[in-house]
């Protein structure tokens, strides 16, 4: 994904040499998350919500994922109004990840009690809050909003990841890694070994994890310093028993005919050796 949250796989992924031989695509979420089960991709992140509408025709590569354990600092609701004044007003949705909105949704509704008025604009603050109360923006835009905007306009700041966290003691997955499960049948060495290879990236990325901030902040508008935080305090890259355990009760709540899969939707795990 083209944003600051997978950076330190990509680093891992090119410092290891396991990019060799890879056709490598670099785009957002929603050009992935269709990529995908279009068939455009064979294995690739993808937002959660699309994973689950799509999970008949993909496989989860275990261990390494994009979510948050608590507040993750780029997943935000910025409101002029407390949340529970929200009801009727009108609120933007980001048109970047369909799992943030989900969400957020999802938080509004049952755990503030409120039923906005919704609709979706392209993720850049300033006009998404011209004609609503409230906005929903993810990725670096909201890194980006939290650090400058937020406090200039006086907004209300509330992280998906946190309220989530506080609600159902989960951790939240934004983003799997995941197969088509035609290319898994067909090439499964190369679907396994590309899962050895993400593993090693992460857990190389992490222990490097101050190289990564130092380089990066070179070349993008934020330092060292809040990179680290980021990664180190925000993101979670695991996926285990627990974001599994998180991600099901995430389709149990918000599955049915309107989401496109149902509650109870399977999710097949790559195997792996033990």
């Amino acid at each position: 994904m083209s944003f600051l949250n997978c950076l330190p796989l990509l680093w891992g992924l090119t410092k290891t040499g396991s990019l060799t031989g890879l056709d490598l695509t670099e785009a957002s979420p929603e050009i992935l998350s269709a990529a995908l089960p279009e068939g455009r991709l064979d294995i690739s992140a993808i937002s959660v919500f699309e994973f689950l509408k799509n999970a008949d025709d993909l496989v989860v590569l275990p261990d390494v994922a994009v979510g948050s354990d608590g507040d993750v600092q780029s997943c935000l609701i910025f409101s002029k109004v407390p949340l529970d004044e929200l009801d009727d007003a009108k609120v933007a949705l980001g048109s970047t990840s369909r799992t943030s909105v989900r969400l957020a949704q999802l938080l509004l509704a049952e755990r503030i009690g409120v039923r906005p008025v919704y609709h979706v604009a392209p993720p850049d603050l300033g006009a998404m809050l011209a004609d609503a109360q409230a906005a929903v923006v993810i990725g670096d835009p909201a890194l980006r909003a939290a650090l400058h905007d937020a406090p200039r306009l006086g907004l209300h700041v509330h992280d998906l990841g946190g309220m989530w966290r506080d609600w159902t003691g989960l951790p939240f997955v934004f983003a799997v890694f995941a197969a088509r499960r035609e290319f898994l049948a067909r090439e499964p060495g190369v679907v396994r070994r590309f899962h050895a290879d993400l593993t090693e990236a992460r857990d190389l990325s992490l222990q490097e994890i101050d190289l990564i901030c130092e380089q990066a902040a070179r070349k993008v508008e934020f330092d060292a310093e809040t990179l680290k935080d980021y990664y180190v305090n925000g993101l979670d890259f695991s996926f285990g028993t627990r974001q599994l355990v998180a991600l099901t009760e995430f389709a149990r709540r918000v599955g049915g005919p309107d989401a496109g899969f149902p509650a109870d939707v399977k999710i097949d795990v790559l195997d792996t050796p033990a």
